[in-house]
């Protein structure tokens, strides 16, 4: 559920990486799934002890680039640039050494270092034709820092690239490249919109009231048991909920009566 809901509703694939948690917390597949929802839903604190935890128990270094990520996210660029130097980078393949640079570029903008941003993505991975996973992420990246120091003609040649090499549209290169082109996009149907369009956002709204009750049942109904790490502190059991208490309440008061009206017919037959 966390890997089909991250991309479209990361809040309801974090409440579901929080059952997850309470129902196998040492399982390292777990750690990493609660670390990507945490991650997309900006908790970074929380995302970065998951990822700990993960690489502890699996002993990969994969998370690096995105530990450092989390690093920047809390406000400390300082940190992800001294993860960017560390031997596990070494360890990384090409992939996360080529997000490791970009994590890296993204602190050096973060500290206000534009023209070192620059030159941390200036690398054979940028220089080369041969289009890769990360090469669209990467020539846009660096097309941006350009354009963040001024130098808009050699950002325009690179938004291009980028287009050249994002074949799936995942990113905004192309609007980019207009908006410095000067081309503005209008709506060439323009009025209202109809009514039909209302009533399905209704709809899409009682369906995530729906899911969210879904979740919210879910959670109640998982394992209540305690979860650690010897080396994290940060999780705590579940709390019960007034509603919880309530409906003990209401067990005990039932129990109660029907213990009375057993003791009743046990009279009732003794007298006959």
């Amino acid at each position: 559920m966390v890997a089909r809901l991250i991309d479209e509703d990361p809040e309801q694939a974090y409440a579901y990486s929080r059952i997850a948690l309470r129902l196998a917390s040492r399982v390292a597949a777990v750690r990493e799934a609660a670390g990507f929802a945490a991650y997309a839903t900006q908790k970074y604190s929380e995302a970065l002890a998951e990822f700990r935890a993960a690489k502890r128990m699996t002993g990969s270094v994969e998370l690096w680039p995105v530990m450092a990520d989390c690093e920047r996210g809390l406000g400390r660029p300082e940190r992800a640039l001294a993860m960017a130097g560390e031997p596990e980078v070494q360890k990384l393949d090409k992939a996360g050494q080529v997000e490791m640079r970009l994590v890296a570029a993204g602190a050096r903008r973060d500290m206000g270092q534009l023209d070192a941003a620059i030159v941390t993505l200036q690398s054979p991975e940028l220089a080369s034709n041969s289009v890769q996973p990360w090469t669209a992420r990467l020539r846009y990246a660096y097309a941006d820092a350009l354009l963040a120091a001024g130098r808009e003609d050699e950002a325009r040649e690179w938004f291009a690239k980028t287009v050249e090499a994002d074949k799936d549209g995942a990113m905004d290169a192309s609007d980019r490249l207009a908006e410095l082109d000067g081309v503005e996009f209008v709506d060439a149907l323009g009025g209202d919109e109809p009514d039909d369009v209302d009533a399905d956002i209704d709809a899409d709204d009682e369906d995530d009231e729906q899911d969210a009750a879904e979740v919210a049942a879910a959670e109640r109904a998982s394992d209540q048991a305690e979860y650690y790490d010897e080396d994290d502190e940060e999780y705590e059991p579940l709390e019960r909920s007034a509603a919880d208490a309530d409906l003990d309440a209401t067990d005990e008061i039932a129990v109660d009566g029907d213990e009375d009206q057993d003791e009743d017919q046990s009279r009732d037959r003794d007298k006959a």
